[in-house]
């Protein structure tokens, strides 16, 4: 690996945690994120500045703000690149839920896109999807069915909405479901920011035989807006290993099984 491919891996990973910081503290100075991640003020500052243009935080003088609130979703563009090689690395494991000839559903989402983008291996799948980009690449890269809930697209966000798709939903039933997660808590369950949304994921929980949530670290302890299943109708719970063990215990204590991988 080049050197500056290493160090823009760095920079991504490094933004990533500033939103983390700021996110759990709800602020940070200049000075307090200088220390934590050992850089100088002009770099913080630099950072500070694009990840506001990006809508992740809210720039303050002296420091940052934390935009993130109980409607607050980040849009499928930015959230392409947020910790990508732990979702791949969730990706990966969750492949061994799956059995060539399953009726799967993927919920709408970039970590379930990228356990999507390793299915080529499989050719009997049928695969219930409410997501375009899922079914898209789904339709040009393997031979398996595709099912798509048609409907209104969520502007911004890549996946069909409403009524129609929940129509096409209700009556289709999975061998497997894999979620993506907004909100992952072990008390409130699990959220999502908009109400529609949390129709879809509520009927293809209600439908699916064994039920698989797809989550990174950042996920865990966020509440969003509208509760679409308590975290005990969950059978597996596979997130990175940048998870706080104190939280995957009370998610185990629901009886998931939640799997950690590096």
């Amino acid at each position: 690996m080049s050197s500056n491919l290493e160090q823009g891996m760095f920079v991504e990973e490094r933004k990533s945690r500033i939103v983390e910081f700021i996110n759990e503290h709800e602020k940070a100075t200049v000075l307090q994120l200088c220390a934590k991640f050992e850089v100088s003020k002009a770099t913080i500052r630099n950072d500070l500045n694009e990840l506001d243009e990006k809508g992740l935080i809210k720039r303050t003088h002296g420091g940052a703000i934390s935009t993130h609130s109980v409607n607050y979703e980040m849009s499928i563009v930015n959230r392409g690149v947020w910790l990508q090689s732990e979702k791949e690395a969730i990706a990966k494991q969750a492949l061994s839920y799956i059995r060539d000839g399953d009726c799967i559903g993927m919920d709408a989402g970039t970590t379930t896109f990228e356990l999507v983008k390793l299915l080529s291996g499989f050719s009997r799948l049928t695969i219930v999807t409410y997501d375009l980009n899922i079914a898209a690449y789904l339709d040009a890269n393997t031979e398996n069915t595709v099912i798509l809930a048609g409907g209104e697209i969520r502007k911004h966000f890549h996946y069909m909405t409403g009524d129609a798709a929940l129509h096409t939903l209700k009556d289709l039933y999975l061998d497997v479901l894999f979620l993506a997660g907004n909100g992952v808590d072990a008390q409130k369950g699990l959220t999502t920011p908009n109400l529609d949304t949390a129709r879809l994921k509520k009927c293809m929980i209600m439908n699916a035989r064994h039920k698989v949530l797809l989550a990174d670290h950042s996920k865990i302890n966020n509440v969003s807006f509208s509760k679409y299943a308590d975290l005990s109708e969950i059978d597996v719970f596979i997130t990175d290993a940048g998870a706080d063990k104190k939280s995957l215990r009370a998610i185990e204590d629901k009886d998931v099984e939640v799997v950690v991988v590096k």
